[in-house]
């Protein structure tokens, strides 16, 4: 039997970078921002007909949450154009497409985790254009998973996991927000579950097309996230700062051009009900990244 031809996008940033070295075992192009321009459809649609796939996996995006204020446009194209063209060269080769979405098209009011049916209400451009984004795959009408993600990080790239290690070997004090809650997770996990996925998914059953939340599971702050990577860090490295001198701030403390949800927890039975696996705990996940990272990091 042959194996299916994926096509990868955004293989320099997190996800992809991650993606890319777990599906070994399957025949994946990668392609990189400057071989795949997301703002450019006459290039997508150009290299989608040349390579032809049967399966295109789509995680590149514009992912600066604050700049994004200040760049519609560019979100936009990205986040929310991209992905519609993307599909309709889809649709021409009777491919399926796995696309990666966020936890930021929800406002973060409600108290519970949020399900697949709950109400999406994004209160940032970034979230708009992601939520844009699934709206213009899901009218297209193709096989397609949408993965909805949070508080993404890995040992690649820049992000929250390394800025913490960067600052508590230079500080002996930190400051992060304590009253925003969500699941971090890693790309790691996100690699390795997307790697699973691609042997259990079906596109031809329609039951399975549709939107996922694909997170580590559990629940924290960022507050308590840093916490977490201190004190898994400081078993591999002596850091500056002490777990105790991790001080807890409001979201009014540290205001940011971007609104961000409260709580951002995302629900993922519909994941576990329809495939019969989960993600690992977001404690589990940071612990698989930090082993990889290099001592000197």
């Amino acid at each position: 039997m042959n194996k299916k031809k994926i096509l990868l996008t955004g293989i320099n940033g997190q996800v992809g970078h991650a993606l890319q070295s777990q599906l070994t075992g399957f025949d994946c192009v990668g392609m990189s921002r400057q071989q795949l321009d997301l703002t450019n459809v006459q290039m997508i649609r150009r290299v989608i007909q040349e390579i032809k796939p049967d399966i295109i996996i789509n995680p590149a995006a514009y992912t600066a949450v604050d700049k994004a204020e200040s760049e519609p446009e560019l979100a936009y194209a990205i986040n929310a154009t991209a992905p519609g063209v993307i599909a309709e060269e889809a649709k021409k080769l009777g491919a399926a497409l796995i696309h990666f979405s966020t936890d930021y098209v929800y406002d973060g009011s409600q108290s519970t985790p949020y399900e697949e049916t709950d109400q999406v209400n994004p209160i940032s451009i970034y979230g708009k254009t992601k939520l844009a984004g699934e709206d213009a795959i899901r009218a297209v009408g193709i096989p397609h998973l949408i993965l909805r993600t949070s508080w993404v990080y890995g040992a690649y790239g820049k992000n929250f996991l390394k800025t913490i290690v960067r600052l508590a070997t230079e500080r002996e004090e930190l400051g992060i927000v304590a009253d925003q809650f969500g699941a971090p997770t890693s790309d790691l996990s996100i690699a390795k579950g997307v790697a699973k996925l691609l042997l259990k998914w079906l596109p031809e059953e329609e039951r399975m097309t549709g939107v996922y939340h694909f997170t580590n599971t559990g629940r924290t702050s960022w507050h308590g996230f840093a916490c977490e990577i201190v004190k898994q860090y400081n078993t591999k490295v002596s850091l500056k700062v002490a777990e105790k001198n991790i001080k807890p701030l409001t979201t009014a403390d540290y205001p940011t051009p971007a609104s961000r949800p409260e709580n951002s927890c995302l629900n993922n039975t519909k994941l576990k009900s329809t495939f019969g696996f989960e993600l690992p705990s977001w404690q589990d996940g940071l612990k698989e990244v930090i082993q990889t990272m290099p001592s000197n990091q």
